[in-house]
């Protein structure tokens, strides 16, 4: 839309921004976004690392009340989202010592390499979740 209104009341011809339903986010620009929030998430799922190294420390009891709740619903989302967030931080983690030694870094790779970083996390969490299933299992 180009019409705007002055603060006298007079109607004046100028572009407006483009809003949220306008703009389509880059592939890259989300590849950043998730950067940043996996090692947020990478940080805070730690706290379930080390919880589960003091229950383990503190003896057989506190070890299987740990080991229940990771085995719950919710315990089970979070490992997922944190073994996600540790594949996903990694093969980012790859594309920049690619991008440091200027390798990929020009637009035509820019979009594809980051397609393909998501579905190598989206892959290699389900593997380890599927793998990890069929252990348990026996």
């Amino acid at each position: 839309m180009m019409v705007a209104q002055a603060t006298d009341g007079r109607v004046v011809q100028r572009p407006l921004s483009p809003h949220l339903q306008v703009y389509r986010w880059p592939p890259t620009m989300l590849g950043s976004i998730l950067n940043r929030m996996t090692g947020t998430a990478i940080s805070i799922g730690t706290l379930l690392l080390v919880w589960w190294l003091a229950a383990a420390a503190a003896g057989p009891g506190p070890f299987a009340k740990v080991q229940r709740f990771l085995a719950s619903p919710v315990g089970l989302i979070l490992l997922f989202g944190w073994t996600a967030s540790l594949f996903y931080h990694f093969y980012a983690g790859i594309r920049h010592l690619a991008w440091d030694a200027v390798i990929g870094f020009d637009q035509k790779t820019l979009n594809p390499v980051t397609y393909i970083i998501l579905g190598l996390t989206a892959a290699s969490t389900v593997i380890v979740f599927v793998v990890g299933f069929l252990v348990r299992a026996g």
